[in-house]
């Protein structure tokens, strides 16, 4: 559906994020050049419900984006200093993500719209990081998007608001997901990502030898299966672990991540490049919660100069899942003259890249 365009272009939006274990609410402004502006920007997180399981439980976090997303979006509000009649539409995550959480925000969103009229924007949460640079740094497209999470591991040529062409997604399992299991393998705490990036600092990388799956293969899909299977053979031979071996375990698969990381991505700028002959101002977006790994942030701005790229990577608290980049990918969206309807569902799965033809063995957990 369309809906008419502001006057003066100018576009004020409330964004919904609960498509995991962070209830978040934000109000972005949208200048009519495309500039932007964070408003306000709150985010309760779960960890602690979640952390005596060592991820997230489905139930438990719908359960908590019931109890606290009224506050959360008050909160945002009168940290803006507006009201909902200020608002110029109404964004919320409607996937992909934990189905319940989903239809929390989805929900209460179209509640909001129903009583004060305004716009619906349905938004793909893989859209809202994949457009989260227009926000921080005024990116336009075409650019390169590695996203990096604990659900999602893809690159993907953004060529523009609602299109999108997949390079490349995992295998097997997200490399966020494969933080995570690492941690737990190794007694850390919960999250994992930052728990492994932390011993990774202490630790002594050339003790450990493990794999770099798919290095050097034509293409741009990932695994990480197999790698977190070679942490597991190498924490059962030096039981029981001791704090070192914790630390040089941790060194040595982030440098193996980075690794692999670096070959995909290079496989990808390769292919962009090539679909875009005469760009002179290539970037490389790294965006997700992994993104937050400042090793991983180093190696890749290496791997980015030698092809020319500029990489981009939104602030840490932007990687990790927000409203604010919600409410920006509304922005544009309404920018557009696009809105949605109020039976539009919320959606367990919702590829950025409809098109693409399914990874080898996707899905398949070893």
């Amino acid at each position: 559906m369309t809906a008419p365009r502001p006057k003066d272009g100018r576009l004020i939006i409330l964004g919904i994020e609960t498509s995991c274990d962070e209830t978040a609410a934000a109000v972005v402004e949208r200048d009519a050049d495309g500039k932007g502006r964070i408003v306000s920007n709150v985010v309760r997180s779960q960890l602690a419900e979640h952390r005596a399981y060592g991820g997230v439980v489905p139930e438990i976090a719908a359960r908590a984006h019931v109890s606290c997303l009224d506050h959360i979006i008050k909160a945002a509000l009168d940290e803006a200093g507006l009201g909902l009649e200020s608002m110029d539409g109404i964004a919320a995550t409607a996937g992909p993500g934990l189905i319940g959480g989903v239809l929390v925000g989805l929900v209460t969103a179209k509640a909001l719209v129903l009583v004060t009229g305004k716009p619906l924007i349905a938004v793909n949460h893989l859209e809202a990081h994949a457009l989260t640079p227009g926000l921080t740094d005024r990116l336009r497209p075409p650019y390169l998007l590695l996203l990096v999470s604990g659900g999602h591991t893809q690159l993907v040529a953004v060529e523009g608001i609602g299109h999108y062409r997949r390079y490349g997604t995992t295998i097997d399992d997200a490399l966020g997901e494969a933080f995570d299991k690492t941690a737990k393998l190794l007694h850390l705490d919960y999250p994992g990502g930052p728990a492994v990036a932390a011993e990774a600092r202490l630790g002594d990388a050339a003790r450990f030898s493990f794999p770099r799956p798919m290095l050097g293969r034509e293409g741009c899909h990932f695994s990480f299966s197999g790698l977190k299977t070679a942490v597991r053979l190498a924490a059962q031979d030096v039981q029981p672990l001791q704090p070192g071996d914790v630390a040089d375990i941790c060194a040595a698969f982030e440098v193996a991540v980075c690794d692999t990381v670096a070959d995909r991505v290079n496989h990808a700028m390769a292919r962009f490049c090539a679909e875009h002959p005469g760009l002179t101002d290539a970037a490389l977006v790294i965006s997700g919660g992994v993104a937050a790994n400042v090793a991983l942030r180093a190696r890749l701005a290496e791997t980015a100069a030698a092809r020319g790229f500029r990489l981009l990577a939104p602030p840490v608290a932007l990687c990790t899942d927000n409203a604010a980049m919600v409410a920006w990918c509304g922005a544009e969206r309404l920018a557009l003259g696009l809105r949605d309807p109020l039976n539009t569902p919320a959606r367990a799965r919702w590829p950025l890249d409809a098109e693409a033809e399914p990874a080898p063995y996707a899905g398949a957990k070893a």
